[in-house]
């Protein structure tokens, strides 16, 4: 890919078209992870709300391991998030480049952790471990989109992506009257920008599900070098205004 193009992509400089761009890239991550996790270890990471349901649940029934283990997963989600955080506002004080660019370097390091080490803790018995590891990699990934784009775009879970595809496609297909003051009209350019994010989510998992099942653990590491792609540039551009 052009230079330009992927120092729009994590560049403090925020378009519309650099965050739709960024979301798309993020949206297929996601779905490789959580498809790629739950081939895994036999759980999905990207989105809290089964987590919780089923901490709900296990409560209810006295499953005291079950509960442990899914405010585990949650507490790492909210960790990775507020890391994400931290790490953004961090560089923003400081006027870095790379200030969007640092989480996804941390979530590029993360995923190449797991890729190498995810066969030797999933064999050793340590499932929970692996959860909470892509938990919070999934806390730090949705973190960052939902700051860049002002919480337009969110990647990790697809609940919300279809019920506003839903309300837009009820829009499109509405019967305007000739004779009703406020005419209905869908917003097209949201209806486009929600399937992709979809269709990316489905395409990573599928991409996901199918590379660890081939390849196993090794399977993520071609997400943390694409991860890496989108970041290096900003922070390489860091790099040299230090040396300056």
């Amino acid at each position: 890919m052009p230079m330009h193009y992927l120092r729009a992509l994590t560049s403090p400089q925020r378009t519309i078209i650099s965050n739709r761009r960024l979301g798309r890239s993020l949206a297929f991550v996601a779905g490789a992870v959580n498809a790629g996790g739950f081939f895994a270890v036999g759980q999905y990471t990207s989105h809290m709300t089964g987590i919780v349901s089923s901490l709900a649940d296990s409560a209810a029934m006295g499953e005291v391991r079950v509960v442990l283990a899914g405010l585990e997963a949650l507490l790492a989600f909210l960790l990775g998030a507020g890391t994400s955080a931290i790490l953004i506002n961090w560089g923003g004080r400081r006027g870095a480049q790379s200030q969007y660019a640092l989480p996804l370097i941390l979530e590029a390091a993360l995923l190449l952790c797991f890729g190498l080490m995810g066969a030797s803790l999933g064999a050793s018995g340590h499932v929970r471990a692996i959860v909470g590891l892509l938990c919070f990699v999934m806390g730090l990934q949705n973190a960052i989109i939902t700051k860049v784009s002002r919480a337009e775009i969110r990647t990790t879970h697809v609940t919300g992506l279809v019920t506003d595809i839903g309300i837009e496609l009820g829009k499109l297909f509405y019967f305007n009257d000739r004779t009703s003051p406020v005419k209905v009209v869908a917003d097209r350019d949201k209806l486009r920008l929600l399937s992709s994010l979809l269709a990316m989510f489905l395409l990573g998992g599928l991409a996901g599900a199918f590379g660890f099942k081939y390849l196993g653990y090794i399977s993520t590491l071609p997400l943390a070098v694409a991860l890496l792609s989108l970041a290096i540039i900003p922070v390489i551009d860091d790099l040299r205004l230090a040396r300056n």
